[in-house]
């Protein structure tokens, strides 16, 4: 691995400790709070591809587990991998990697749409997936029970989608830093 892989890995972990500084936004009619750190795990995704969106993700979990207090509400050790929301914490990892394999393979035609329906897809279905049945599970509650409480960040992690969108599609025109090798007939 090349050294300016590490140091974008280091930077991505470093931005996903930056957007937990963001203060939650509550929506008033609902009362959930919307954090801006799966923003971070779409944007890791989509501008430096699967492998090192992923390693970043990782990165930022190890972190997290030695005590560092970097996720939104300054909460970190190891005690948040066994909390309900440690399904999500783990589909970090996963999401980045969908996102940016999705990006690698699409890269050629890649647009803001494209990337926004990438950032949807691994975003919010892919990290839903992971981390919905773990929040059922640890909370023991039925499923759909997690599902319908979890359909309330819905409006916000589509906004989330749609900043990330703007972000990778600008940074693929100006400065793209999925490598060639990554993309090359994946198009």
């Amino acid at each position: 691995m090349a050294t300016k892989d590490v140091v974008y890995i280091a930077l991505f972990a470093a931005l996903m400790a930056v957007l937990a500084v963001f203060p939650p936004l509550t929506i008033p009619a609902l009362g959930v709070p919307i954090t801006a750190q799966s923003m971070g795990v779409m944007l890791a995704g989509g501008i430096l591809g699967a492998r090192r969106g992923a390693l970043a993700m990782v990165l930022f979990l190890v972190l997290v587990a030695v005590g560092l207090p970097l996720l939104s509400g300054g909460r970190g050790g190891i005690g948040v991998f066994a909390g309900p929301t440690a399904g999500f914490l783990f589909g970090w990892v996963v999401a980045a990697y969908v996102i940016g394999w999705l990006t690698e393979r699409f890269w050629t035609g890649l647009g803001f749409v494209g990337a926004f329906l990438i950032s949807v897809f691994g975003g919010i279905v892919v990290l839903y997936a992971v981390g919905i049945p773990v929040v059922a599970a640890v909370a023991d509650i039925p499923l759909w029970t997690a599902l319908a409480g979890s359909a309330a960040f819905i409006p916000g992690d589509l906004v989330k989608a749609g900043i990330a969108a703007a972000v990778i599609a600008t940074v693929k025109r100006s400065y793209p830093l999925i490598p060639a090798r990554a993309r090359a007939g994946r198009a």
